[in-house]
Formats: C-alpha cells, structure tokens, sequence
C-alpha cells in the first residue's frame, strides 16, 4: 500500500488472486497466484506516476501482488552450460510487481526510471538493493512499432541500460535486413553482453487465468488507506525540492532525501546549526557509511553530539577520526573538543618536522618551506592547530 500511494496510484478497496498457468521449470505446480485486472479482478492499486529529472512522467499502470517463482542457475553462463540448476527456496514467497506503461523512449530513461523507484523504496524502509535478487526487472523493447521482445529477470539500473541499448540494437539491425523480429521472451547474458531467445512468448489467453480457489478477496477499506497515508508523511520529491531550494548540493540532497532515517535527523538538527550543508554532508557520508556497516536501526533523539562534531566537520581532515566521533555519539556517548590551548607541544612537533625535512628544505626560500611543512603537519594533525603551527613555524624558520 505503501508502494502505491507514494507512485500516486489510486488503491482498490477490494483486490482479488488468480491463477496464472504456465509451464516453465521454475514453477514446479504449473501455475502462479498473481492478481490481474484483464481477468475481471483489480489489483492493489492502479494509475500512478514516478516522474524523471526532465519532468516527464512515466505511468505506471498497476501495483499487484504475485508469488515468486524458482530461480534458475546456470553454471559458467547460460549459453556454455551443460545443465541448469534450479533453486526453489524463495519459491512461493510473495513479491510486488509494479507495472509501467510504454513511455520510456531511451535507455537512459529506463536507467532513471529503476534508480527513482529503488530511491523511492528505500524511502519506505525496503532497502531493495542490500539483498540480492531483492529487485529484477522484466525489460520490454519494441522498436520502430515492431514486436514487443521480453528480456526476463534483469538486476539493477545499470543492467537495465545495456539490455535496452542491446535489443535495439538487435532489433534495429532485423528490421534493416527486412527480417521479422519475433515476439518472444530472452534473457541477459552478463558475461557476453547479448540477450538470449529462451521460449517464445505467450500471449494472454494461454495463461488460462482463472479466480484462485484457496484465497479470498483482499478487503482495504479507506480508512485503513488513509492511515497508512498518514504514517508515510512526505515523499522523496517533496523532501528533495525542500533541500535545495535551502541551498543543499543536489548530489547530497538526492541521497539525504532518499534515506528517512538520516533525513528526520537532519530536521532536528538544521535550525541549531550555522552550515545546513556541513550537516548534510556528514549526514550522508560518515553517518551513513557507519550505519550501513552496523545494525543500527535508529539514531539517537538527542542531536547535540551530532551538531559539534558538524561544527568541526571540515576542520578535521582525517576521515576516520570522523567516523571514531560519528560511532560515539550513536553509542550516546559525550562528544566534547579541546576549546581552550592545544595539549600538543607545538613547538616540539614543528621543530622535528624541521628536522625530518631538513634535505627537503635546502633550496627553498620560505613561502614554500611554509607550504611544504604546513602541509605534513594539517594531514598529521588537522585544522585544529593551524594557527599555532604557523607562528611556531615562523618563529623557527626566522621569517616573522
């Protein structure tokens, strides 16, 4: 339900499960439960949108449910295997299939298409692109108004590209020679970049659909929809737009606005900080890149912690010293910085740098001894002691 109302699609308060009968080795039983408007049913939801970066919409024809078939495995790539396996245990388990209709012209559009949904997604909590074969796409070509061509089970937006790219390409060259492009299903063969014929394509009325006996209709009614609308809050476009027109990077801004978590944070802490873009930044980078290596399923309520280390965010130059501070403030422990004078011996550490660089100092007239000690000491200590650094320098180089 969720899917549906953030692609804008109108929900049914009643769906109902057919039976799609085919046979392939993957469905064991001969048939599939899905659900299928053509066939008298209604679907979860239908008439939607997701809108592409050029401001055009791609519609999206239905939100339905189905069963997952088998997986099939060839060894070594499917055209030099001897035998395929096939793998039965996600067999059965229920599945999403979001429907669009034929608006996409390019295969760069079909690539933004895939990634604006997974965006849109992991907006909701489904982090489809941590597990594998969490997301495949069935990609349909046609091209010059020629027969559609189905290439089955294609994985991420950068697969998608090149199967469309492909099969154009294909189909392109086919329709030159005066050939007949089939209508028929394929499949992608990663390791030589080809689509493969696999059988020939069904048409409707050889799926035999008939109403699923064993299930009933699935009742929503519109109180139960408009509290999930409510849950859900803001969608992705709208927290997007809302970040950049507050001057953030649009590159931070898509990743902050497609992370729930990170972004409800990033609202509790914008109006106590100076630099809305130094958050951000922290926010999507270290923040993130601890989150994704833990199981951290909340951050902490408290953001005080989170806006010093913010404040001193671009002061220190050593990204893991970042990541140590980021790890203590989720563990809820005090992040605090030495305010007053620096605990290092200034005037020792320069002194030693002089010494380690001596052969490197001979020839150079000051402003590059400056430069070239200034830069050893900031990447070994940081901005945080710059300004001692520098009078200590000039004090012992005898250029003040």
């Amino acid at each position: 339900m969720k899917i549906a109302i953030s692609l804008g699609a109108t929900p049914y308060e009643k769906s109902y499960f057919f039976r799609k009968s085919y046979f392939y080795p993957d469905l064991p039983k001969n048939f599939q439960i899905t659900q299928y408007d053509k066939a008298g049913g209604y679907p979860i939801a239908h008439d939607g949108a997701l809108e592409l970066g050029t401001g055009k919409k791609v519609r999206i024809e239905r939100v339905h449910m189905e069963e997952d078939p088998g997986r099939i495995f060839y060894e070594g790539g499917r055209s030099e295997a001897r035998y395929a396996l096939v793998d039965y245990n996600r067999s059965g388990i229920a599945l999403v299939e979001i429907v669009s209709s034929p608006d996409m012209s390019s295969a760069a559009e079909a690539r933004e298409f895939l990634e604006k949904l997974i965006l849109t997604l992991n907006d909701l909590g489904m982090k489809v692109q941590d597990f594998e074969g969490s997301i495949r796409c069935d990609v349909n070509v046609s091209y010059g108004g020629g027969e559609r061509v189905e290439v089955k089970n294609v994985t991420g937006s950068s697969q998608v590209e090149k199967v469309v790219l492909y099969e154009v390409m294909r189909q392109r060259t086919l329709y030159e020679r005066g050939a007949k492009v089939d209508r028929e299903t394929r499949a992608w063969d990663e390791r030589r970049r080809i689509t493969m014929s696999s059988r020939s394509k069904e048409v409707e009325a050889e799926y035999r659909y008939m109403p699923e006996p064993d299930l009933p209709a699935l009742s929503l009614d519109k109180s139960f929809i408009e509290l999930v609308r409510k849950q859900m809050g803001g969608t992705y476009d709208e927290r997007f737009n809302e970040l950049i027109s507050s001057g953030i990077n649009p590159a931070i801004a898509k990743r902050l606005a497609g992370d729930a978590m990170l972004y409800t944070v990033y609202r509790r802490a914008e109006s106590s900080t100076q630099s809305r873009a130094r958050l951000a930044s922290l926010l999507v980078n270290e923040v993130a890149y601890v989150i994704k290596g833990s199981d951290v399923k909340e951050l902490p309520q408290s953001v005080d912690g989170l806006l010093k280390i913010a404040k001193r965010y671009e002061s220190i130059s050593d990204h893991h010293r970042v990541v140590e501070l980021v790890r203590l403030w989720l563990k809820g422990g005090k992040i605090e910085f030495n305010e007053g004078k620096s605990n290092l011996n200034i005037e020792g550490i320069v002194k030693e740098a002089i010494d380690e660089n001596a052969d490197k100092l001979q020839g150079l007239d000051g402003k590059r001894k400056m430069e070239l000690l200034m830069g050893q000491l900031t990447k070994k200590y940081g901005n945080e002691n710059k300004k001692q650094f520098a009078a200590a320098l000039l004090m012992e180089l005898k250029l003040g």
